[in-house]
């Protein structure tokens, strides 16, 4: 059976060893740098730098070595460093978050006693007992990467994008389930094995046969398939990794057996011969995203697979066909495709054209197979487009199938499945490849006078994305699902609001595809994959005429062979030991089990508790650009299957990631970024080394170099996941495509800097000691606040937060973003931190001249921690690492019960009401004056400091004394 061939192999390969020796042999490297970078670090001199009363100590990130205490946690007594290291940063967090269970929904493990406290406790200790959470609970699945590789920016776009909104409504205080997973990527994936195949053997996978090569996908798998779910760690996104999933795992398998079979016995699907997209190099039909349409300018040479020389595209060729029972007439025709008039069954003109009207009706002859084809009258046909009459390919064209099923004229095949003439093309050209008998055809019309000669013609050809192959439009017999019903269901659950597209200019599209829809060829001629559970009968009694395969009357699906042959027995009334089986050979289109992503994962058809309690899901977040291939199908299966239910809720579309240059992404361009080397950054002489270690030929890999010269010439510097989170979220506007700058992560990273030392700043004005310092428990309550500054800088926190929450609510991420930035560096730090520094450094007599007290002092120290634990909440779900690091070591109030800052309660805008509109104009008058103040002097102060200045000395007299 092939469900027992494409199990994966238990045992270790000797790659998998090797590499494991080999991590080991690094990680070993690695400790032993750490410890003499720690070992020259206690022989250097100390740098000491005073700030207040208390001394601390000034030492490089990379001098600390970290370490974890007993419980797994990551030790953060030691002083923190001065100056922020993304490597440090983002050390040992991610394994702690994991071990602690925190992803899981289940995750629990507080005291009981607390449950009233702790919002979060209240929601685990629901989870325990299995009430519903009186805060609600979200889920998300993960659109899963291809395993065919590594991740890419547009990935990390979207894992950033998933993550955030998953921590964020974690934070407050809902059940939340983010389930990972990976997708076997059928063709895509065999594509990559077959190249491996040929440049390591030199064999292709007709030549080992099926079951082998099925053995060489799941080992490069096992071999390859760790990288993404490495990647998707050191993105920080908060998955469950216990539910992680595969698409060919074995529940995946089950549910994709019961979706067919289900379907088939409801008739919607069934099995047709119809004209599909084939690929001659991969020998299979492929769906129309795996088609590319490339615009050919006029007279192009292109390179195709199997062809040594440049095949020649863009060329218009006008020829003439006799007309039948005439003396010398004939009816000129135009083509691109010259080589598809072995195959052509009539002519087609306009009705209404008077030059043709006389031969309507009449026969015209084919000059090399003697064809007597009818000449037939269509307004499909323009009149003024080349000569105004058609060559008619049926089983070739997609506009000529629809004229020959009007017309009932015949399809007649003339290609096999790579691409070779049919002997029904007659002796001279049965044999030949498709386009070296264009130039065959060529020749012999001319020497029949019947070639009448071509011109360089504009248009458009349809590429595999795959193989780069010239796609043959073609007749097969093929699965089909009936799809208008289904899109009907889909149409209305959006409008009638049951289902929210976010953007909603997405809705226009949603509507225009799925009110033009039409059915769904599902199966592929590919080994890799979800193979199809239909058997074709044949019934071993006398007088029985054989089947022809393309009759969707003799197959039955099943579950397994025995279910299938007492189907057949009942459906033809005869009994079990007549009937022989054979198993379609054919494996279902990538997106049919994609389409049952949402609700497989979850363990349909099977009544499990993730299925009771975690389906349907609340948002579906992807690019625009597979809306209708796998959105609109998730919906369609999901209706259809699951007593239709919708699979989720709302569906946020993030744009298409391009380069700065607005450019596509592209290997070729040398402008795919691997997420890891914006993080851990790379030279230039690296990038260029992965890209000699592809598949790009000559030509391509000189173009890429070039590309990535201009655009890197220092390579990529480290970045951090932090910094490239919060750029990509910055990116993300409801627009329909990103030009990503890659280096202007880098200026994010100088911002993970500026949230560095600030806390620092913070943190040396709490008290000699950290640990002394109490925070209040309910900062609202505290009376004295009175100064313009304090109320200023609580009411720009209170908008803050307001903002932060309506960018989440809203996928507003540039709201959010542009809140968590303007409040940290411009108005925190520029200003209040600045405008706090005198109360702090000044002492005795000088306390008083500036009109200072302890009380003073004592509010501003309260003020200081409330905004940096605020902001580090607030900024959780973006910048997880650095956010978690920083608020482990910040004081926590007596009612502090989470372990982590990614369970931690988020900010609610019900407990920041501090808006204060004198403050506000005040504060705003003074910044307009400092601004005109700073244009004017030729003081080196910028606006900020002038207003911190101006904000200072408004205030001199106004501390309670």
């Amino acid at each position: 059976m092939v469900e027992e061939q494409q199990q994966q192999p238990k045992q270790r390969t000797e790659k998998e060893i090797a590499r494991e020796k080999a991590k080991a042999e690094k990680l070993a490297k690695f400790a032993a740098k750490q410890k003499k970078i720690e070992e020259d670090a206690n022989k250097s001199s100390q740098n000491v730098k005073k700030s207040g009363k208390k001394n601390t100590q000034n030492v490089d990130a990379t001098e600390f070595q970290w370490a974890v205490d007993s419980d797994g946690r990551k030790d953060v007594s030691k002083m923190l460093p001065s100056t922020y290291s993304p490597v440090y940063v983002e050390a040992a967090w991610y394994e702690w978050w994991e071990r602690e269970g925190f992803f899981r929904p289940e995750y629990g493990g507080r005291d009981l006693t607390y449950v009233f406290i702790s919002n979060f406790l209240y929601v685990n200790i629901f989870n325990i007992f299995g009430v519903p959470n009186p805060k609600g609970q979200f889920t998300i699945v993960i659109p899963p990467p291809n395993v065919t590789g590594v991740l890419h920016l547009g990935h990390s776009l979207s894992t950033t994008v998933e993550d955030s909104i998953a921590r964020w409504h974690r934070m407050c205080g809902k059940t939340v389930l983010f389930v990972p997973g990976c997708d076997h990527a059928g063709i895509a994936t065999q594509v990559v094995v077959e190249k491996k195949l040929e440049r390591e053997c030199g064999l292709n996978r007709h030549q080992i046969g099926r079951e082998k090569f099925i053995n060489e996908v799941w080992q490069w798998k096992n071999n390859k398939g760790h990288i993404i779910y490495d990647q998707i760690r050191k993105l920080g996104a908060g998955v469950d990794w216990d539910r992680a999933v595969f698409m060919m795992d074995q529940k995946i398998v089950r549910a994709v057996t019961e979706a067919f079979v289900q379907m088939h016995e409801k008739g919607v699907i069934y099995r047709s011969k119809r004209l599909v997209n084939w690929s001659c190099t991969l020998r299979s039909a492929i769906s129309d995203i795996e088609v590319d349409k490339k615009e050919i300018e006029g007279r192009t040479f292109v390179s195709v697979p199997s062809y040594k020389g440049k095949v020649e595209l863009g060329v218009l060729a006008e020829f003439a066909y006799p007309i039948e029972g005439s003396s010398g007439e004939e009816l000129v025709v135009a083509t691109t495709r010259i080589e598809t008039m072995l195959g052509d069954v009539a002519v087609a003109v306009h009705p209404d054209d008077p030059r043709y009207k006389h031969l309507i009706g009449k026969n015209c002859i084919h000059p090399f197979v003697q064809r007597s084809m009818p000449i037939i009258a269509d307004t499909f046909v323009d009149p003024n487009f080349g000569t105004g009459a058609v060559k008619i390919t049926p089983a070739h064209d997609h506009n000529d199938y629809e004229v020959g099923v009007r017309h009932s004229l015949p399809f007649i095949n003339i290609l096999s499945d790579d691409g070779i003439l049919l002997p029904n093309c007659g002796e001279k050209f049965a044999g030949m490849k498709r386009f070296d008998a264009r130039k065959k055809i060529v020749e012999d019309l001319k020497a029949l006078g019947l070639y009448k000669g071509d011109k360089g013609h504009q248009m458009i050809v349809p590429f595999c994305s795959r193989s780069n192959d010239v796609i043959e439009p073609i007749v097969k017999s093929q699965w089909y699902i009936r799809c208008k019903d289904m899109a009907e269901r889909a149409l209305n659950a959006v409008s009638s609001g049951s289902l929210k597209i976010v953007p909603e200019s997405h809705v226009k599209t949603w509507n225009n595809w799925l009110g033009e829809i039409k059915d769904w060829c599902i199966s592929r001629q590919i080994w890799w994959g979800h193979h199809i559970p239909a058997y074709f009968v044949t019934i071993n009694e006398p007088g029985r005429t054989e089947a022809d395969p393309s009759d969707d009357t003799y197959w039955v699906s099943a579950r397994n062979e025995h279910e299938a042959k007492s189907k057949a027995a009942s459906k033809f009334g005869v009994s079990a030991d007549k009937i022989t089986l054979k198993r379609d050979e054919d494996v279902l289109d990538t997106w049919f089990s994609a389409g049952l992503w949402p609700f497989s994962v979850m363990g349909w058809p099977e009544k499990t508790a993730d299925m009771q309690n975690f389906f349907p899901g609340h948002l579906m977040e992807t690019g625009h650009d597979i809306l209708f291939f796998w959105v609109a199908r998730m919906v369609f299966m999901s209706q259809e299957l699951c007593n239709g239910q919708l699979p989720f809720k709302e569906i946020f579309l993030h744009a298409m990631v391009r380069d700065a240059h607005g450019r596509k992404m592209s290997k070729s361009l040398g402008n795919v970024i691997d997420p890891l080397d914006v993080i851990y950054g790379i030279s230039l002489e690296d990038l260029h080394k992965r890209l000699e270690d592809g598949n790009l030929d000559s030509k391509e890999l000189s173009t890429a170099k070039a590309g990535q010269r201009r655009d890197y010439p220092q390579g990529i510097p480290e970045c951090g996941t932090d910094a490239l989170r919060f750029a990509l979220m910055a990116y993300t506007t409801q627009d329909r495509a990103i030009n990503l700058d890659v280096l202007r992560v880098r200026g994010y990273r100088f911002f993970c800097n500026k949230i560095w030392q600030g806390v620092r700043f913070v943190f040396s004005q709490l008290g000699n000691n950290l640990n002394e310092y109490k925070p209040e428990v309910d900062f609202k309550r505290y009376p004295d606040i009175e100064t313009m500054t304090d109320r200023w800088i609580l009411s720009r926190l209170g908008k803050c937060v307001a903002d932060c929450n309506s960018g989440f609510s809203k996928y507003n991420f540039r709201q959010l973003t542009t809140a968590l930035y303007q409040f940290w560096y411009y108005e925190f730090c520029d200003v209040y931190l600045e405008s706090s520094k005198p109360v702090f450094f000044a002492v005795g007599n000088q306390a008083v001249e500036n009109g200072c007290s302890t009380k003073q002092i004592e509010i501003v120290r309260h003020i200081l921690y409330h905004c940096v634990d605020t902001f580090l909440r607030l900024a959780s779900p973006i910048m997880p690492f650095i956010t978690e690091e920083l608020w482990q070591r910040l004081p926590k109030r007596q009612n502090e019960m989470a372990k982590s800052i990614c369970v931690a309660a988020y900010p609610e805008p019900e407990q920041y009401s501090f808006h204060d509109e004198e403050a506000e104009s005040n504060a705003e008058l003074i910044r307009k004056i400092a601004l005109a103040k700073a244009k004017g002097s030729s003081t080196t102060k910028d606006s900020s400091e002038q207003c911190s200045e101006m904000m200072n000395d408004s205030e001199k007299n106004n501390c309670t004394t």
